[in-house]
């Protein structure tokens, strides 16, 4: 059994060194002087403030499935990140969930102020997709391919919508295929980008990428439901944010609609299907496999 903690640690390294690298390239540098280094500052801070990296991770440990990953790989799990990082500022600014709290350290919009906030998401949504078409290694066709999943996941067909009905559901008791449906889109997407990426910078083909999917829509909803029992069982300080917050603000969560022993039953059920659906599979999906694991394992 391949060892996931190391693994994790690995991973989270190197996407950190990638993303560094990244903003202290050429690209952003030439631009950054005195009118807008504010700017540049509050995507560092929100882009490299830690966290989990699981995104970026499960790009990684798809690639590893089909063979070992590459430039592209890379190039990817950095891409997925940045547009986690941007959906996170934006989630938190006051007309969203009104957070001050991001992985134990003040969020953006209070790190600097809301217009720079705002505008930190926006370029690091944009910088994600520059990424891709910067990287001259990757050939054209698969560059496309990735840009289309990652586009279509990040907007109104994917995560934005999510958020979108989530707004829309407060102080709603959404019935449980209603709250799936969100969790698809607000969470689910991204994560079923990550894999798919992962897949697609190896040249997975059609039916390894149709069983990655399959795993992805799995633990996407599994680290939904996970996220709603940690929010109920966990604290602030372990958290890095304010713990009970969608109860706070009358949010339906799994835990509401199934309690707790239901929505830990729900997590179990949604990890044996993404394992299921990793059986084509040999050895070299174990990081996919304890990862699964690993998400309902997590209590921040």
């Amino acid at each position: 059994m391949k060892d996931l903690q190391a693994f994790i640690t690995q991973q989270q390294s190197r996407i950190s060194e990638l993303l560094l690298n990244a903003l202290s390239g050429k690209q952003l540098s030439k631009h950054a002087h005195a009118s807008n280094n504010r700017l540049i500052e509050a995507m560092h801070y929100s882009l490299l403030n830690g966290g989990k990296r699981i995104r970026p991770i499960l790009a990684f440990a798809a690639a590893n499935a089909i063979t070992t990953p590459n430039n592209a790989t890379d190039t990817y799990a950095a891409a997925i990140e940045c547009i986690h990082a941007y959906s996170l500022i934006h989630d938190d600014l006051p007309a969203m969930d009104d957070d001050d709290l991001r992985r134990g350290k003040p969020t953006c919009h209070v790190a600097f102020d809301e217009a720079t906030a705002i505008l930190a998401g926006d370029a690091l949504q944009c910088f994600a997709f520059e990424l891709i078409t910067n990287n001259r290694d990757i050939a054209p066709v698969q560059a496309l391919d990735a840009l289309r999943v990652l586009a279509k996941a990040s907007g109104a067909q994917g995560m934005v919508l999510g958020q979108a009905i989530d707004l829309a559901s407060v102080d709603k008791r959404l019935p449980i295929d209603q709250l799936q449906n969100m969790h698809a889109h607000k969470t689910g997407a991204l994560i079923e980008a990550a894999v798919l990426l992962g897949g697609i910078s190896v040249n997975a083909c059609k039916s390894e990428l149709r069983h990655l999917k399959q795993y992805a829509d799995a633990i996407g909803l599994a680290f939904q439901v996970q996220d709603d029992i940690i929010d109920v069982t966990s604290d602030t300080a372990t958290l890095g944010k304010q713990q009970g917050a969608d109860a706070e603000r009358n949010k339906p969560t799994y835990v509401s609609l199934l309690g707790l022993e239901g929505a830990n039953d729900k997590a179990q059920e949604l990890v044996d299907t993404a394992i299921n659906a990793l059986s084509p599979f040999g050895d070299g999906a174990d990081y996919l496999r304890q990862v699964a694991h690993y998400i309902i394992a997590r209590n921040h």
